[in-house]
Order: C-alpha cells, then structure tokens, then sequence
C-alpha cells in the first residue's frame, strides 16, 4: 500500500488504516474455528459428535473443543490459523488502549491489562485441548470469560463518542452474556441429568459465543479508522505521543446516553478505594447480624427449651436510643466510634465461654444497627450520599451470600468459625477495622438535634423495614435457602445448591440495578402484585416452577430495598428504624416458631404455618409501597424523577456497578470450583460392601459453639462410611444462619445428598448421604398429631446393579407416645412396602424389645435389628432386611454433638436367590458373632478406633465393633 507521508518523510516504507488490524484479527480468527469445523465435519463427523454418554444420531452437531482439539487435521488447520490471529490479537488491545488512554487516568492500563490475560488465556484453552488435559482446558476457558467480563464493560466505558460503536457493542455483549445462561443450563443437562441431544443444543450456544466474542472485537474496526499505522526506516528509537481530537458536545451527550451516564467521570482509585471499603463495611454489618441467631440457637438447643438468652435477639432494636434529641447527637457527630464498635461482633470468636462470645455478638450487632441508621440518617439530607450508602449496604448482602456460597453455607468471619474448621477471622477483623475508618472518613451533613422529616409516614415505612429485612436475611442470606424449599428429592426435577446458585446470585444483581436506575419501576402496585404472585408461588409449589416464585421475590426484595431504605432514612430514625428492627425481630421469633411450635408458649397457634409468614411479610412491604406511592402522588412524578436523577449524576455509581461486576466474577469462580463430578465410588466395591450409619448432628454446632462440619467430615471419612443418614440437619432458618451442612460433607466425601423435606415443611431435618447413586427418593411427613413433625426419607440405591432401598426418619419425641405409636406403624408399612433389600437409619425414641419397637421390627416390615442385644439404645438404631449383615459399631461422638455415631457394614447380594436367602435366614443363626479374624480384611472396621481411640472417638459400649456369622 503507497503511503500518504512518501513525499513528507522518504523514511516511510509503509502505512495502513488502523482498521485493517480488526479486520484482520476477525478474517484470521474466524477462519481458524471455521476451517477446523469444515474439515472436521467432512473426515471426522461421528467421532466429533461423540461425548462420553451419547454419540450420533442423538448428538448431531459437534462442540468446539471436538472440532478444534480432538482430530488431525482440523487440529492443525486450527492452531496455524490461530497463531496467526495472535499478531492483530495483541496489535488490537495496544491500539485500543493508545485510543483510549488519557493523562490521570488508571481504567484504560486496567483494560488493557484484562486484555492482555484475556488473550493469553484464549491461546491456553485452545491449545490445551480438553482432550490434552480437560481439568487445565476449562481452568482456561472459564478464566477467558471471566476476563471478558472487564474487557467488555471497559470497552464499553472508554469507547470514543461513536453512537454505532456504542450500540453494535452493547448488542454483542449482551447477547454474549445472555448465551452464557441456556449454556450452562444444557451443559448440566448433559453432565449432570445425562440427556441425550442436550450436549448438541450447548455446542450450538458454544459455537454462537465465538461468533459474538469475535464481532465484539470487530467493532472496533469503527473506532481504528482514525489510526495510521506507519512504518519508517529510521535509525535509533523515538516516542510518540497519542494525540486525540476533542469530542464534540453532540458525541459527548450521545454517549453519555449510550452508557446511561455511568461512566461520564473518570476513574479514580481512591473512589474505589472508598466504595470497596463501604461495600465491605456492609458485608461486615449482614455478617455479624446473621451471626447473632446462631449464637442465640447455641443456648435453647443445649437447654432443650427456652433458656433466657433468646432476649439477645432485641439486640438490632438499638436505633430506638435515636429518639432521645442530645443522644442522637452525640450519636451522628461519633459515627467513627459507633461503627468501629460494632466490629466487636468479628472479635467474638476470641471469647471461648460461650455465654460471653453470645454477650459480644450481640453487642456488635447493636452497634451495628445504631451506626448505619445514623449514617443512614445523617446523610439522608444529600441524595447521592443516601443512595451509596444503601448500595454498600445491600451490596454487602450479596458480598455475604457468596462469601457463604464459597465456604460452603458457613461465613468465614463468624463466630463459630476459627482456623480449625474454614474460618478466616483475622484477615476479616483487619480489614473490618480498616474498611469501618474509612467509611466514617466524612463529617455527617446534618447534626442529631435537625427536626426529623414529616413527609409520608414514619409508622408505614417502619414496618416496610421489618418486612423488608426479614425478608433479605431469611431468603437470600444464602443461595442455597429458596433453592430448598423447591427441592423434593430424586430424580432431579428442580435447581441444584451447588449448580443452579447463580441464579440467586443474578436475581439478586439484577433487582438492585432494577432498584437503582429504574425505581419508579419498582415503587408500584404492578411490581409488588409480581412479587406477591412470586411468594406465593414460592411457598406453596417445588421444583422449578416454585424456584421461579422465589427469583421473582428475589429481585423484588433488592430492588425495593432502595426506595423503601431511602424513604425510612428521611423520617424519624427512632421510629423507622427501631421499631422497624422490632417487628423484624418478631418476624423471626415467628420464622422459627412454625417449627418449634412444641418449646414455646402458644406455639401450637402458629404451628406450620410459614405461609403466614409470607402474608405478614409481603403485607408490612406493602405498607411501605402505599408511603412510596402517598408521597409521589403528593409531589408529583416529576419532582420524584428530578430527585432520583440528582441522585444518579455523581460518580459512586460506576464504583458500585463494578463492585458488583467484581462480586458476580468472584461468585462464578466459586461456582466453578464447587461443579459435582459425580464419578463417585464406594470404599469398597471389589467385596460389594457398604457401610451404614446414622447420626445426630445436633445443628452442628459442637459443645462449644462452634461448628462442627470438618470434624463430622473427618470421622465419616475415616470410619470408611458409605451411606449415612443425618437427623437434625435442616438449619435454613434465621436462627440457625441459614447454612446447609450437607453441601459440605457431600462435596468433601465425594456423595450424592438428598437433604430431605425442605425448610418449608418445618422439621428438624433428615438427610441422606450416599456413595451410590441415588435412583428415586421421595420425603415423608409422618402422622404427628400433637407433637412435633418427624421426618423421614424413602430412597433408592443403585449398589452394584442391585437396587437397595434406605430410610432415613426422625421419630417424634417422648413426651407424646401417640405420635410415636402412630410413626410406628406409617413407617412399618412403608418399610414393608418395599420388596428390595432395605436398610433404616433412625432415631426411633424406644427401648429395644419394649413397645413400638416391635411395630419396626415386626412381620409387617420384614425389618431385623442390627443387633438385638445391644441393650443400651434409646433412640438410634440401624433395621435391615434382604442385606449380609457383617459387622456393627459404635463410635462414641467426642464433643461434636451430643449422640454418638451408630455404623454396620452390609453386603449386597449378587443374585436375587442370595437376597432371598439372606431374607430368610433364621435369626439364631444370623445374629451369631465371630471373631474379627474370621472376617475378610475388607470388611473390617479401622484399627484406629480401639482403645483411647483419636480426637476423643473410640469404640465403646462394647469397646469394639461386632462381626456376625456371615
């Protein structure tokens, strides 16, 4: 091409248009996964649409990591191409960044920085296929999208004032990002639920992630033509500079428009700076509150009743000290100090006495509440004040969730947690006390003797606080909580905690942006008529159509959080606030009430009834909308409009949109760590054996508080258990921090889990952990007339081809027999239903030989105990039928709950004769011991719990296990 500059400067050999750089990285790259697919299809097509459950004809169209990495010669064809794409590659990020750089300011290096690792990443997954190293392939490929989160949204906020580039740009994200969500849903399709033809509908959506992530790219070719590449013959180096003609006013507006003004100011890292401490000093506030029900719960569970330190749940009503005029002064103007006490509730896990961990906990959750209502209060006279608070608020709620998501349910800077058992509480106090000085670095811009506000009503919006917080911490304080009221066992017919959380997680992002950019949207009778349809759903529907309801709500709750928190800081702190925590706190008396309706004072009136919950919930929001909506008549839509406008022309937005960004980021990494594999394998196939147990985990949370899911993991593990069912396991509620022990346990050890009836079937839970794949289950709720619900679990084990049925119940307790009688014999007749070989693990409150006992074991159930003379049962015992019993154990529980864990080791027979035969045997026979030596070394217990045992587990009663005839 003949340069332009030939006659000013013979040094020029040559020249081009910056444009030809897009153009060229788009024709190359295109013509590497194309090429590849052609050849692909033409010599190899039924082997590249062959995955590892299902080939041709149920798949038909090939993924991109078969096309380019799986076969010769598409693989070479492939890589040539794709190592040329590498020169315009890395030529387009230098050039965007020489366009989009500026004197002062760090957003464009950090870009260019992202795109930097975006391609090199890009060059890592394609050429480490997934059939070189898959593990080290999708390490790759998901770190690629990651980076493209910030290489899109930076190219979107630093595009020069090209309208069509703006335009063509955000298109072609969004429709990258929105493949991203029916990709991952048919990819579980395919891994997870094994359906066939799913893994041809992902590839489609795979290959059309090329397609945008390269025309994304592409559009740059629209900024570039302002670009001259030239190439001169000259000796030595020189330094140019980047020299960029000043946007008209008419650009400047039309982007402006195109990225909602988000982006208008530039980026300063101390503003970061700032918001990321805000944000973080939200995180801290929602750890430490939804900290304080554990700590509470410690007490009535180990009382076994009311024990007096539930009064510790006033401790959020501390804003009611705001009504005093000299006190709420002294209060605003010491913000600083107020704050920096509430990070006493992240000191608590030093206190090792319970009572006084509870005392500390509390305090700091006082402060906590008292301090933000007066920064709440203090900065309500300034809009865009007001609303970063609330963001940082709020988005430190979603900060909590996935912290929790990535710790599997527990927070890390709990109390209950420590170095032991996950915890990361030092490295969270550090930060909290840095985080609480910087988020006080401003003076308050009202003092505490101001008149409080009169406009609207103080008494609605202090009941939309109630309703409104009661409804975050108990639904979306963890992503796991909505995802199991919808689950009702196997197969899988509903979302998945550990697959489907995301989708919490973007519910929650996506109302909160709803809530800030588009309030009008959500302070109206339609949207709250949406959100009580989604309750609705929610609470009385499984599956996903219920999980549905619950992203409804989801949404809703964070998108409203901003008009309602910002309407109740404009009033009487004391009023709105305090008050407002007061009914929150009766809301979850209530919460756990429905469930613990046997331990409380007129609990039967509430029994089960979470759907009142509901109502009360939605109404008290609703109370809060109708002050939204009084007001706005009142003033005029066009004044509410101009004050939420005034609000959004400050900078904190973009700070908060990548917090956000960062936060959705972080989650996805988890997310990605957390995939099941579902390869799982007994301890010990080549005997086909299997090892039972039953436990009682007491909430975990051992005897001194803290909680006890590595140590039960630890001693499962060891014990070589390859099914077991867990009592007293469903802690989704408030005053059990929302938390899911079984993710832990079933991800650590390698099991398929059914937690059992959900959380809004209010039991104490029963759960199923197994190494075998669980075929069909279904969930239980056991006549209970007087007393509390018990639970039980009715599923299928596919146990080396053979079929074996396990239950898993939770009898009700001794102080109503005929509940007892009752359960008895419900689950006599629904053990005896099944004609396969059964096992039961259970908590059945009786004596051996005495009473319902013989209703469990009886003819009509077909059932035998593990162990007829072990004398000294009360309530767990192990039934089985069908099964070669081998030997039996008890293993005493060291301080982690207060039951011990009961194991007996089965072989599952080859043929159904060898069933039929171990079904009949009689009973003197069966139930003859033999000594250990008799026994095949496979179907022993470890060594390692005789005598004294390790970490205070032995065997005891019989002070080792028992073998039996065969």
């Amino acid at each position: 091409m003949a340069s332009k500059y030939k006659d000013k400067d013979a040094g020029v050999v040559l020249s081009f248009n910056g444009k030809w750089v897009s153009w060229a990285h788009t024709i190359v790259a295109y013509a590497a996964f194309l090429s590849a697919f052609i050849i692909g299809v033409a010599l190899h097509y039924h082997k590249i649409v062959q995955n590892e459950w299902f080939g041709y004809p149920d798949e038909w169209f090939p993924s991109v990591s078969a096309t380019i990495g799986d076969r010769y010669p598409e693989r070479s064809f492939f890589m040539l191409f794709i190592a040329i794409t590498s020169g315009p590659r890395f030529a387009l990020v230098g050039l965007w960044y020489l366009l989009t750089a500026k004197p002062g300011r760090t957003l464009p290096k950090a870009i260019a920085i992202s795109g930097l690792v975006r391609t090199l990443t890009c060059g890592g997954w394609t050429y480490i296929t997934s059939t070189d190293d898959h593990d080290w392939h999708d390490i790759l490929m998901i770190s690629y999208i990651v980076f493209t989160i910030p290489w899109t949204a930076g190219c979107v906020a630093l595009s020069p004032p090209n309208p069509t580039a703006i335009k063509y740009r955000k298109y072609l994200a969004g429709a990258f990002f929105g493949t991203l969500v029916p990709l991952i849903y048919f990819f579980i399709q395919h891994k997870v639920h094994r359906v066939p033809g799913a893994y041809t509908t992902y590839a489609f959506f795979e290959w059309s992630l090329i397609l945008f992530d390269v025309a994304f790219d592409a559009v740059t070719a629209l900024d570039f033509d302002t670009f001259e590449v030239v190439v001169k013959d000259v000796k030595g180096t020189s330094k140019g500079t980047n020299k960029s003609s000043v946007p008209t006013a008419v650009l400047e507006k039309e982007k402006e428009k195109a990225t909602a003004g988000v982006f208008s100011a530039g980026f300063n890292t101390g503003d970061a700076l700032n918001i990321a401490a805000d944000v973080y000093h939200g995180f801290v506030f929602w750890s430490v509150l939804t900290s304080l029900g554990v700590v509470v719960w410690y007490f009535p569970l180990w009382h076994m009743g009311i024990s007096g330190y539930e009064a510790f749940v006033m401790s959020t009503i501390s804003p009611v000290l705001l009504g005093i005029k000299p006190l709420r002064s002294l209060i605003v103007k010491n913000q600083r100090i107020v704050h920096l006490l509430s990070v006493a509730g992240l000191l608590a896990y030093l206190v090792k006495d319970p009572v006084y961990r509870l005392f500390t906990v509390g305090f700091g959750v006082s402060m906590g509440c008292l301090g933000w209502t007066a920064s709440l209060y203090s900065d309500s006279a300034h809009p865009a004040r007001l609303e970063a608070r609330i963001l940082a608020w709020t988005i430190g709620l979603l900060m909590s969730t996935i912290a929790k998501f990535a710790w599997y349910t527990n927070n890390p800077i709990w109390p209950i947690m420590h170095a032991e058992n996950g915890g990361w509480n030092g490295t969270g106090l550090f930060l909290a006390v840095l985080a609480a000085l910087r988020f006080t670095r401003r003076a308050p811009l009202q003092s505490g003797d101001a008149s409080d506000k009169k406009g609207g009503s103080a008494l609605l919006a202090a009941c939309s606080i109630g309703g409104l917080f009661f409804g975050l911490h108990s639904l979306l304080s963890d992503t796991s909580t909505m995802i199991l009221w919808a689950w009702d066992g196997y197969p899988i017919r509903g979302p998945v905690s550990n697959v489907h959380a995301y989708y919490t997680i973007a519910a929650m992002t996506g109302g909160l942006l709803i809530g800030t950019f588009k309030p009008a949207a959500v302070t109206s009778w339609t949207a709250y008529g949406v959100a009580c349809l989604g309750a609705a759903v929610l609470t009385l529907y499984q599956q996903w159509f219920g999980y549905y309801g619950g992203l409804a709500l989801a949404a809703y709750l964070m998108a409203i959080s901003v008009p309602l928190i910002g309407n109740a800081a404009k009033k009487s702190p004391a009023v709105t606030f305090g008050l407002g925590f007061l009914i929150y706190n009766f809301l979850v008396l209530f919460h756990v009430w429905v469930v613990a309706y046997a331990f409380v004072p007129g609990g039967p009136l509430v029994r089960e009834h979470t759907d009142w919950i509901m109502v009360t919930m939605m109404l008290l929001i609703g109370a809060g909308v109708f002050d939204l909506v009084s007001q706005n008549a009142s003033a005029g839509r066009h004044k509410f409009d101009h004050r939420r406008r005034a609000a959004g022309n400050t900078g904190h937005r973009k700070y908060h949109l990548g917090a956000l960004g960062l936060l959705n980021i972080l989650f996805l990494c988890a997310n990605f760590r957390r995939f099941p594999s579902n390869d799982y394998k007994p301890h010990h196939a080549d005997d086909r054996l299997f090892t039972a147990g039953i436990w009682t985990i007491h909430f975990s949370l051992d005897n001194d508080m803290w909680s006890s899911e590595y140590r039960m993991r630890d001693l499962i593990k060891e014990l070589e258990v390859d099914v077991i069912g867990l009592l007293e396991s469903d802690l989704q509620r408030i005053i059990m921090g929302n938390r899911d022990t079984t993710q832990f346990l079933a991800e650590d050890l390698g099991m398929y889990v059914d937690y059992g009836p959900g959380p809004n079937k209010h039991t104490w839970g029963s759960a199923l952990l197994s190494k075998f794949p669980i075929v069909n289950s279904t969930h239980h709720l056991l006549p209970s007339p007087v007393g509390e619900l018990a639970p039980a679990i009715h599923a299928t084990l596919d146990m080396y081809g053979t079929l074996v049925d396990v239950f898993v119940f939770h009898s009700g307790q001794e102080e109503d027999p005929e509940d007892r009688r009752l359960q008895s014999e419900y689950l006599s007749k629904l053990m005896g239903s099944s004609p396969r070989p059964s096992v039961l693990l259970s908590y059945l409150v009786t004596q051996p030989l005495e009473g319902n006992y013989n209703t469990y074991v009886s003819d009509v159930s077909g059932m035998h105990d593990v162990d007829p003379t072990d004398w000294d049962r009360w309530c767990e015992y192990i039934l089985f039928k069908g099964l070669r019993r081998t030997g039996y154990a008890r293993v005493s529980r060291s301080t982690i709950t207060d039951t011990e864990l009961q194991v007996a080791k089965f072989v599952v027979p080859k043929t159904e004769e060898e069933s039929v035969f171990a079904w009949g045997v009689d009973q003197d026979l069966r139930n003859r011991r033999v000594d250990e030596s008799e026994v095949p070394e496979g179907w022993r217990f470890p060594a390692m719990f005789r005598g004294d045992g390790v970490r205070g587990h032995r065997y005891h009663v019989f002070d080792e296990p028992r073998y039996y005839n065969f």
